[in-house]
């Protein structure tokens, strides 16, 4: 009887000798002194060729498109394809180099130890970094139509116009700075220089019909899939 007594409180002492260690080491973790991590993307270096123009009007904007961009300034980026305008916020710097003939862009922030400038920091050098290769290479979505009878056509210059399944064709008008194609009939190419409108358009074209698992027919976007699935037996 004593032996079993002796047995059950040394065990409850190792219990709390571990709950003890548990909660040291979590307070320790949770008051770490380790520094804070620099954006990995926004401290890399952007070049870009003499094709390209960069402006950085640092003019505040008074009458902002949304609010968030309120007090920002204005980034212009011209190339062969095209123009982009970029919202920078007033606490995103931009430096521009030149070394061995060829132009950096750098990318940093007044206190990087604050959140919301680390966050703001790498999204700013990936937007320009997007913008760059929007305005010289531009970018290109295909978009597959898999479905017996599927098929598209450019109809009037400016319409796209779809077979899917309905009683009806589905007209969708192409919007503008977007170049659509169809190189085959179940096959449609969009290219432009925005990849954020390239994508928007993609993507409205396939919600008419998406993907579905069972017979694996819909509209894909680049490189899409879709897993299948077996229908229920009874």
């Amino acid at each position: 009887m004593a032996t079993m007594i002796t047995r059950r409180f040394g065990a409850c002492l190792n219990a709390a000798s571990t709950a003890s260690t548990t909660a040291q080491s979590s307070i320790r973790r949770s008051f770490t002194t380790s520094p804070t991590v620099l954006s990995h993307i926004g401290k890399q270096t952007l070049p870009f060729g003499s094709d390209v123009v960069m402006t950085h009007d640092q003019t505040p904007i008074l009458t902002p498109r949304v609010p968030a961009d309120l007090h920002s300034t204005t980034l212009h980026i011209k190339g062969p394809l095209g123009e982009h305008i970029l919202p920078i916020k007033p606490y995103v710097k931009l430096t521009f180099e030149q070394e061995q003939g060829d132009s950096l862009l750098s990318v940093s922030v007044e206190d990087p130890t604050i959140k919301e400038q680390r966050a703001m920091w790498g999204t700013t050098r990936a937007l320009i970094a997007n913008a760059v290769t929007g305005v010289t290479e531009g970018y290109t979505v295909p978009v597959r139509l898999v479905g017996v009878g599927y098929r598209a056509a450019i109809e009037g210059g400016n319409k796209l116009s779809m077979k899917l399944g309905y009683s009806h064709p589905v007209e969708i008008e192409i919007p503008e700075g977007i170049q659509c194609t169809t190189p085959l009939p179940n096959k449609i190419m969009l290219q432009g220089n925005n990849i954020q409108r390239v994508k928007e358009f993609a993507f409205k074209i396939r919600k008419w019909r998406e993907p579905e698992p069972y017979n694996q027919k819909g509209i894909f976007v680049g490189d899409e899939t879709i897993a299948k699935k077996t229908s229920k037996k009874k």
